[in-house]
């Protein structure tokens, strides 16, 4: 079969972007009814590129051929809607009215709702709805998972999957690229490099390519040893200079120092957990909260012990961040209670950038106090050296924020919240506009931390990588915990988003997770035995524990503000040692209790009451 015209080619594409190129000898062609990704480093120039295809932009050389009468459709990585109404923003290109009003209607959008106040999931929605309904040849779309729900993402797959048009799409999304894309470009050292297969197979590849191009450069640089040493041993013996070789040696020098240039530093990201935190971080029991007539969270139980790596998961407005406030200690609930653990040090990376005002400077970011350094997992740090692991430029630590790309005002938000110690972060759709590179910086990060985590995401391969427990909210009030990541609990609760099953995991009589898994903590039906309660010894004990929890964490710390005094040791080593041993034994028997409450609780919900 012969194959397809491209509905657009470019051929040797350059552009200039400062002192350096941009792209040199760019080759890519997008094939009719084709599913491309296009994949990079935040900065290495994606959206630049659709721009060059688009012919929003022109480059300084090369060759941009387009089939006759092509039509595009581009949904921007932060688009602008427009227009009284949603109906007036998707029908303002060349969209026909019934068209656009069915796509706003597929992306569960109101046609007649204002073009105002409009959240980020629903900007998203509207703008993807505009590009189905103007019924392109091409469609371009940049991040076009960020601010949706799971739900939405799920529908958007299929949408694309059964479309006719060719589409290119960048995503940091690998399970939405692993079901929609056909065809991989992956723009990399100023150039692209393409994969006829789909994104499943990109990891292996691009390995295979960085592995082959790092042993050209160690190839390369041998020559350049080799070359060196004969041209200073002639000079020496002939004492004239063959400017030919010189020549030759300098061409060597100057590829190796391009090479090198196109290297990508690497992120560097570190955590410190801070001070041990009780075994205990947080305790609900029947916990419920109501907004107005809507049930936002109905009765709901569970316990979070230290090390727990907690999925939150749910349509957008389904309660996430709600649950997350109060897991905090920052919203009361309207019924039920919530016991928090002691020595919680929660460092909470909010997904609406709260606290980074468009007009700051990265500089300022860094440094809200003033100066020049900033503290950094309790050691001093330069600013600039600090915004270099990140890697922000020099240039850019003077510039507002508002000049940022969404990957790197996300970036500062990850440099900011990891400064501080923290024995419990709290990741609140971390994911939005990173790239793929930092993305696995980041799991590899969170991975090895040994403070307790809770991550709320769109992102399931990111949830699957790292989630211990997942809780699923599905937007009326209903809420389930599963051992595992996204794919565990899909498999055992089919239906429970969407709402087309409201069976529950322990209505479908799976078997009971092991003791300490926080989902075997979650309110479940009882048995049918004749409930008993704790012997009047155990309960007795129970109260006692419960007491010494309230009051162990002030003694702990009044031991501590003791120990915090710098002159302590000079003036009274006795005193110092005192309250040391004090401190310690306070701590151990905390952990202690602590252990045994949770026992006396697992054994109290086991017994019924």
């Amino acid at each position: 079969m012969a194959a397809r015209p491209p509905l657009v080619a470019l051929r040797d594409v350059r552009l200039q972007d400062g002192p350096r190129p941009l792209f040199e000898g760019v080759d890519i062609a997008i094939e009719p009814r084709t599913r491309a990704c296009l994949v990079g480093r935040n900065g290495a120039g994606k959206s630049t590129l659709m721009k060059i295809i688009m012919g929003q932009v022109e480059p300084d050389s090369g060759e941009r051929a387009v089939q006759s009468g092509i039509r595009f459709a581009n949904v921007p990585q932060e688009p602008v809607i427009t227009g009284d109404t949603l109906l007036d923003y998707a029908t303002s290109g060349e969209a026909e009215p019934w068209t656009a009003e069915s796509w706003l209607a597929t992306f569960g959008l109101d046609p007649s709702k204002p073009a105002v106040n409009l959240s980020g999931g629903e900007i998203r929605r509207a703008a993807l709805a505009r590009a189905f309904a103007e019924e392109p040849d091409l469609m371009l779309l940049d991040e076009p998972t960020n601010h949706l729900d799971i739900l939405a993402i799920e529908q958007l797959e299929e949408e694309l999957i059964s479309a006719r048009c060719a589409i290119l799409v960048v995503s940091h999304d690998r399970a939405f690229l692993n079901r929609v894309t056909q065809t991989c470009h992956w723009l990399e050292g100023r150039r692209v490099r393409s994969l006829n297969k789909s994104f499943n197979d990109f990891d292996d590849w691009s390995a295979k390519v960085i592995k082959e191009e790092a042993e050209a450069l160690r190839r390369l640089s041998k020559t350049i040893e080799r070359e060196t040493e004969t041209f200073y041993r002639s000079i020496t013996a002939r004492r004239t200079r063959n400017e030919g070789r010189a020549r030759s040696l300098a061409a060597l020098r100057t590829e190796r120092a391009e090479r090198l240039r196109d290297v990508p530093r690497d992120l560097q990201l570190g955590v410190d957990s801070g001070a041990l935190s009780g075994k205990l971080v947080a305790d609900l029991k029947g916990v419920s909260k109501v907004f107005g007539e809507r049930t936002v969270i109905k009765p709901f139980t569970t316990r979070i012990v230290r090390g727990d790596r907690l999925a939150i998961v749910g349509p957008n407005g389904a309660g996430k961040t709600t649950l997350v406030k109060i897991l905090l200690g920052e919203l009361a609930p309207d019924q039920g209670t919530v016991k928090l653990g002691a020595n919680l040090e929660p460092v909470y990376l909010d997904q609406s950038r709260e606290g980074l005002r468009s007009d700051m400077t990265l500089w300022d970011a860094l440094t809200p106090g003033g100066g020049d350094s900033l503290l950094v997992r309790g050691m001093s740090k330069h600013v600039a050296a600090y915004a270099k692991d990140f890697l922000f430029q020099e240039g850019q630590l003077r510039q507002p924020i508002s000049t940022l790309s969404g990957g790197e005002r996300n970036r500062l938000l990850l440099a900011r919240a990891l400064a501080k110690p923290a024995n419990m972060l709290v990741l609140d759709e971390p994911t939005n506009d990173l790239d793929m590179d930092t993305l696995d910086k980041l799991e590899e990060l969170l991975e090895t931390y040994d403070g307790t985590l809770i991550l709320v995401s769109h992102d399931r391969d990111f949830v699957d990588r790292l989630a211990t427990s997942t809780i699923a909210m599905n937007g009326r009030g209903d809420i389930v915990e599963t051992p595992g990541g996204w794919t565990d609990f899909i498999r055992q609760n089919p239906g429970f988003l969407s709402g087309e099953s409201r069976v529950t995991s322990a209505e479908k009589g799976r078997p009971a997770p092991a003791l300490d898994s926080p989902a075997s903590l979650t309110t479940r039906p009882s048995p049918p035995a004749t409930p008993k309660k704790l012997s009047y010894k155990d309960a007795r004990r129970l109260e006692e524990i419960e007491g010494l929890m309230e009051t162990l964490p002030a003694d702990i710390a009044r031991h501590d503000a003791t120990l915090s005094d710098p002159d302590l040791y000079a003036r009274d080593p006795k005193a110092f040692d005192r309250a040391m041993k004090a401190a310690t034994a306070a701590r151990a028997q905390l952990e202690a209790i602590e252990a045994e409450w949770l026992e006396l609780e697992e054994k109290k919900a086991a017994l019924g009451g």
